[in-house]
């Protein structure tokens, strides 16, 4: 990013989840000093800040950026060090820090690395606060300390067992579960096995050193990148298996027959153990409805992204929330997205109920299938008019149009359409579900058609 244009409006930095890019094109030195500078002139001197990083190669050289941008405000940083993001928004909440940072791109390939930015009670920073980050450092607007008034380094890593304890004190977890645990070679490499061991499981480890060029496998935790994790849980009789991404926001359970648990199927299952009001995004299948449906529960749907689902669990005061991709956040504990404490909510509810896999099977199955078609930026708008105008009628027995991000159609059988603009990328993204992969292949050829005579 050019920080010496003058244009009247400042870029973009943040997407949907942070900034995230290639590290040296996209995510540099500058890049990671100017938030921190940005983030001092925001807060102004003398208040703290958290910083931690997942384990990617660049990690301490953004770090250092960063740190010294802080400093020369005049705030402190709080090190975490090499932490898991749940750490980071933890920490930040419960020693009362001003805000909090975590270096990482999350699940994103090792060459990428990026920033996200929490609020002092874990919650992800909205994009009103995004964007006045951005203003900050497009005009230039920092505000510097005298140098008696640099700010300091406390190192604060100890604090991860007090975030042991307290997700162990949360949870009722009885010793006896076998379970493989793959952290990718991420943040939470350490911390995951020993979170598990002290809640009792017998645990083997997969990909459990941190290492930055993720030699194990690539850290987003898809059912193609687990082929390792399910055959060691069948080989070696688990109860489940636990993946994490690289910062271990996100979880994913594989059963104990070595099958990836389908990711709307285990959200929906949990959500409804949970019960009461619970979010998740417009990209979720009809699955989680039904679900909640049974139990006089409630389903509230929000824009794509974690930060839109915390906004919309304190708007509601709803009990859960999560995104299909395993990142979920428990609000009664914190407003983070918590891998370590999913996978936990996923040990005591096997432990209580029996194996995944039947657990699972009597969960409603809409088979989901995505794509994405080629629109360039400045045809988005005028294309997703017209899908606004034209989608409800394509399709019978509509019953339900949510405009909340992008298009999404429900039909009286509980098939679903989504139609969005990619935030990142040249693309409108088709999402839908069917009752049978059947269905929703004839839904997703027609949509292509449908969008192909738009353009």
């Amino acid at each position: 990013m050019n920080y010496n244009e003058n244009n009247s409006e400042a870029p973009k930095l943040f997407g949907t989840s942070g900034i995230r890019g290639k590290v040296g094109s996209e995510v540099t030195l500058e890049l990671a000093l100017g938030i921190g500078r940005s983030l001092s002139t925001l807060l102004g001197e003398g208040h703290r800040i958290v910083v931690g990083y997942d384990s990617r190669t660049s990690n301490k050289m953004l770090e250092s950026a960063l740190t010294a941008g802080i400093l020369e405000g005049g705030c402190n940083v709080l090190s975490i060090g090499l932490a898991p993001t749940p750490l980071v928004g933890y920490a930040t909440m419960k020693i009362g820090a001003d805000a909090g940072v975590m270096i990482t791109a999350s699940h994103n390939p090792p060459q990428d690395n990026g920033i996200k930015v929490w609020n002092r009670n874990g919650m992800a920073y909205r994009a009103h606060q995004e964007r006045a980050l951005e203003k900050v450092i497009h005009y230039k607007t920092f505000t510097n300390t005298s140098w008696e008034n640099i700010g300091r380094v406390k190192d604060i890593s100890s604090l991860s067992s007090l975030y042991i304890t307290d997700l162990l004190n949360f949870i009722n977890i009885k010793p006896g579960l076998k379970v493989v645990v793959d952290c990718a070679n991420g943040a939470a490499s350490y911390m995951s096995p020993l979170l598990l061991r002290k809640a009792g499981c017998d645990v083997i480890t997969l990909n459990s050193q941190p290492d930055g060029f993720f030699p194990g496998r690539m850290p987003e935790p898809s059912d193609k990148n687990l082929g390792e994790l399910k055959k060691m849980v069948k080989k070696s009789k688990a109860d489940l298996g636990i993946a994490h991404d690289g910062d271990a926001d996100r979880m994913v359970a594989v059963d104990e027959k070595g099958v990836m648990a389908e990711f709307d199927k285990l959200l929906s299952l949990v959500a409804s153990e949970i019960g009461g009001r619970v979010v998740t995004t417009v990209d979720a299948s009809s699955t989680i409805d039904l679900c909640m449906d049974k139990i006089d529960g409630q389903v509230i749907r929000t824009e794509v992204g974690d930060v839109h689902v915390a906004e919309a669990i304190e708007e509601h005061k709803a009990s859960f929330g999560g995104e299909p991709s395993g990142t979920w956040i428990h609000p009664d504990f914190c407003m983070c997205p918590d891998g370590l404490l999913s996978a936990l909510r996923v040990i005591e509810l096997v432990q209580k109920k029996g194996p995944l896999s039947q657990l699972l099977k009597n969960v409603p199955s809409f088979p989901t299938l995505r794509e994405r078609i080629d629109c360039k930026e400045d045809q988005k708008n005028l294309v997703m008019e017209k899908v606004k105008k034209k989608l409800p009628h394509l399709f019978e027995s509509v019953i339900k149009v949510d405009l909340i991000d992008g298009v999404r159609i429900s039909m009286k059988n509980g098939n679903w359409i989504l139609i969005r603009p990619s935030g990142t990328e040249p693309y409108l993204r088709i999402t839908l579900g069917g009752k049978t992969i059947e269905e929703a292949q004839k839904m997703m050829e027609r949509c292509k058609g449908f969008l192909g005579g738009l353009m």
